[in-house]
């Protein structure tokens, strides 16, 4: 049997083990009679069927699908990153597409408030989190492209994109220190990343957004493929690369925008994951590549939440500090090997 097909199936059975688990784990013991039965609303009368129930189908389950699609999202747009600007270090992280969608979100959260406008119905106030997290990604994105179709030395581009974030970065800290102390407070909580704080109406938003975001990476396997041979050859086989880069941006910023709105910046998945993905896997084939990222992205995210989840203890530590915990050994590793993969 391929190596291929073995990794596959073996990423459908963790992804459903840790789905599983990531449900059934908590600070209130449930068995998994009690999680049946409240996913399929039958449920125990009385106030321990009720909080089964609740617990279940408004906070566990919404949260591992948060985790799915946060980590097929960023997996899938730190891969795409990393073919166009041929550059192993790229993702939404580094470049600053999760810094320039944080300062969109700041600027709505925060800005806004200290301009007076305030009172939006919470409907209004998702729409325009999200919409000003997709604009601040893509304000940062565009001008990350347009510095790289001018310098091509991949390591400059790199430095640039961190400058752009940190300079996104100085001007939320400018917000949160006009805000007030409540405002600043809850800020700073969402900048940690949590994937337990998206309400049901959130996931209305940012399901459809990851899975157009996803159908678009899908759409671009073959222009990717095209692309690790360079733009002139793709040129020479009809690719219209500047079609490409527009489809790879909208893509970006539906994925790495919208999971930044609802959760937070979450760092090192979208380098670490399609590193992994290559190394078990051994090939550059986005045909394979992709699915596996995907995959293996979710599995990851999934397997974080358990872990920040604390055993034994209502804490329930910051997601992003679970994800650098991974992510920066094998950032580490590429460095020090030096390895290409393009």
């Amino acid at each position: 049997m391929k190596r291929t097909p073995i990794c596959f199936v073996f990423l459908a059975v963790l992804l459903a083990g840790l789905f599983a688990g990531d449900i059934l784990l908590g600070s209130v013991g449930l068995s998994a009679g009690d999680i049946w039965r409240a996913l399929a609303g039958r449920a125990a009368e009385g106030a321990e069927g009720e909080l089964a129930r609740s617990l279940v189908r408004s906070f566990r389950l919404p949260k591992a699908v948060v985790a799915v699609a946060a980590g097929a999202a960023l997996s899938a747009s730190g891969l795409q990153m990393q073919t166009l600007f041929r550059n192993p270090l790229a993702g939404p992280y580094v470049l600053g597409v999760s810094s320039g969608a944080s300062l969109g979100v700041s600027l709505f959260l925060l800005g806004l408030p200290l301009l007076g406008a305030s009172g939006a119905t919470e409907a209004v106030r998702d729409l325009g989190t999200v919409g000003s997290a997709w604009v601040g990604a893509a304000a940062i994105l565009i001008v990350v492209m347009a510095v790289s179709a001018r310098i091509k030395d991949i390591m400059a581009v790199l430095i640039l994109g961190m400058m752009f974030g940190s300079a996104a970065t100085a001007f939320v800290d400018i917000l949160q220190f006009l805000s007030p102390e409540g405002a600043v407070k809850s800020f700073v909580v969402w900048t940690m990343g949590s994937l337990g704080g998206v309400s049901a109406d959130q996931l209305r938003i940012l399901v459809p957004a990851v899975v157009a975001g996803l159908v678009l990476s899908v759409w671009l396997i073959k222009p990717l493929n095209l692309l690790l041979l360079g733009e002139s050859y793709a040129r020479t086989m009809g690719l219209r690369v500047k079609l490409v880069r527009g489809v790879i941006m909208l893509s970006t910023i539906l994925l790495a925008g919208s999971v930044t709105a609802f959760c937070g910046p979450i760092g090192f998945i979208g380098i670490a994951v399609p590193h992994i993905a290559r190394m078990l896997l051994g090939d550059a084939d986005h045909r394979v590549l992709m699915p596996a990222s995907m995959l293996l992205g979710a599995v990851v995210m999934l397997g974080c939440d358990i872990i920040s989840q604390m055993p034994g203890s209502d804490m329930v530590l910051p997601i992003n500090t679970i994800s650098a915990l991974l992510g920066i050994p094998v950032v580490v590793i590429v460095v020090v090997r030096n390895r290409k993969f393009f």
